[in-house]
């Protein structure tokens, strides 16, 4: 046995395999970087064409998918793989994973609905799909939003499509709904005048609309009033508190008593 020969073609075998190694790697990085490039002049583009923020994203995250399995075809091919038969198997494979998967398509045909008929944007606050918060992204197969607390949260478009979708952006303003309640002795009429005069001072409540303040319901305690201002919703949360703020500085400065339950107990002898 020769172990010249064999050492010398091991040899050969694995610069052979090396080179390919080191081959395919820069086309991997030339690729990422191309893909980038891609990606990144798509943005400018469009951003130029001043086409929405929505799109952008869209057409971005389909740019990447598409790009990057080019790339990997481009791989295969330079290793040898018969790039024909792997474009077959991969579509094979996509019609096994669509049957297997159909939600997945489901997804990517709701999310082009969705860039289509538009019903939000990004940069909307909404609540879709059982979540409530900003869109951050409208992708392939989901959209992605950030919640109150600072939680990014990805739901499936379908699922978006398919279920209610409130727009809080859409309309120029949005009404705050708080309640306060009366204690019976207090005369009603006095409290809504105040807290009528007093709700127009907070920051960012709109005139017109004018507030509304109206008696809502009963119980025990006394009156319940409908505390309603209006703000632009990117003031809503400061409007709220503030609101709630009012209604407990304004009655306790006019010394309106605490609302309790009162019982009459009559002795029937």
């Amino acid at each position: 046995m020769d172990f010249a020969l064999i050492a010398q073609n091991a040899t050969a075998v694995l610069t052979a395999v090396g080179l390919k190694v080191v081959g395919a790697f820069l086309i991997y990085l030339v690729g990422r970087w191309l893909i980038n490039l891609a990606i990144d002049l798509v943005r400018k583009e469009l951003n130029r064409q001043k086409f929405d923020p929505t799109l952008i994203r869209y057409a971005s995250s389909f740019v990447a998918v598409a790009t990057n399995i080019a790339l990997v075809v481009a791989i295969l091919g330079y290793f040898g793989v018969e790039t024909t038969t792997f474009a077959a198997l991969v579509a094979a494979i996509g019609i096994a994973i669509g049957a297997a998967w159909g939600g997945l398509l489901a997804n990517f045909a709701a999310g082009v609905f969705l860039v289509i008929l538009r019903p939000y944007k990004v940069g909307d606050f909404i609540c879709a799909g059982g979540v409530t918060g900003t869109v951050h992204e409208v992708g392939l197969f989901v959209t992605t939003i950030d919640t109150p607390d600072n939680v990014q949260t990805y739901v499936g478009n379908n699922k978006v499509f398919s279920d209610n979708i409130q727009n809080f952006s859409t309309n120029p303003y949005r009404r705050v709904d708080l309640v306060a309640q009366l204690n019976n002795r207090v005369d009603h009429k006095e409290a809504i005048q105040l807290l009528k005069a007093k709700l127009v001072q907070i920051p960012n409540v709109l005139s017109s609309p004018a507030p509304d303040v109206e008696i809502l319901e009963f119980n025990l305690n006394g009156p319940v009033l409908a505390v309603r201002p209006y703000c632009n919703n990117a003031h809503y949360w400061q409007v709220y508190f503030d609101t709630n703020r009012l209604i407990r500085e304004s009655f306790s400065a006019a010394d309106f008593p605490a609302p309790i339950q009162e019982i009459l107990v009559r002795n029937a002898s």
